[in-house]
């Protein structure tokens, strides 16, 4: 399907994670900004020494260069016969979606939402396996509901026997941090969703646990039960 979608949400939310497997199931590539850096970080040439420069002083990464990047990445998928795109980690700016909008336009916009005591536990129970480089979460949520809002339960993503002795965590996933990251992105993404939300584009979605109460509930509120039942049936059959 020829999808121009983005996902936003706070770090921790799961974004990447919801935005790979609609990427599986309608066919369409997930480009995560972040992974974009990543990769140009490993190469060489004058754009990735100067990201490398921009990273280990500690700034922002300008908006120009992840055009640059985004534009890159989705002249080589053309190039390869992809279709349409999900977007996770860019726009982050009413700036950068006026420059998005230039060039393509944009179908949906799904923000995921869960309270920040949530985030704050996903975030400090991320681990990743130093070894496979395979990422989990040692953090079981068991949040209360107040206020008439619904309690929320997520289960932790353990890891295989192997790799529990290799575990490693971000250093900067301590909590004074994350709060810290909550609170800028909050910040930058508040006038991003009225940006969206006057455009009618915006759907606003708030999580309702892990990925087996999440993922039913976002796929009905994306009216995609019935791709993910030919999915099902077609693996069947197969």
């Amino acid at each position: 399907r020829n999808v121009h979608w983005i996902f936003l949400g706070s770090p921790g939310v799961g974004k990447g994670t919801y935005a790979s497997r609609l990427s599986t199931l309608l066919g369409v590539p997930h480009i995560s900004t972040g992974d974009l850096v990543r990769q140009e970080l490993t190469s060489t040439g004058p754009l990735a020494t100067q990201l490398r420069e921009i990273v280990d002083h500690g700034k922002l990464v300008s908006d120009e260069i992840i055009v640059n990047l985004l534009s890159k990445r989705l002249e080589a998928g053309e190039a390869k016969g992809e279709s349409g795109f999900i977007l996770d980690g860019f726009p982050r700016t009413v700036k950068q979606a006026e420059i998005l909008d230039e060039v393509f336009d944009i179908d949906l916009v799904v923000n995921l939402r869960l309270p920040e005591k949530a985030l704050i536990e996903k975030c400090l129970g991320r681990r990743a396996c130093s070894e496979c480089g395979k990422n989990f979460n040692v953090a079981s949520v068991d949040i209360k509901g107040h206020s008439g809002s619904p309690d929320i339960k997520m289960a932790p993503l353990l890891p295989p026997p192997q790799c529990v002795s290799k575990l490693v965590t971000r250093a900067d996933d301590t909590e004074a941090i994350i709060r810290e990251r909550l609170r800028i992105y909050d910040e930058k993404t508040q006038p991003l969703e009225e940006f969206y939300r006057l455009q009618g584009k915006l759907l606003v979605f708030d999580l309702p646990g892990g990925i087996p109460e999440s993922w039913p509930k976002l796929l009905e509120a994306l009216n995609l039960n019935a791709a993910a039942a030919d999915v099902e049936k077609q693996s069947a059959a197969a």
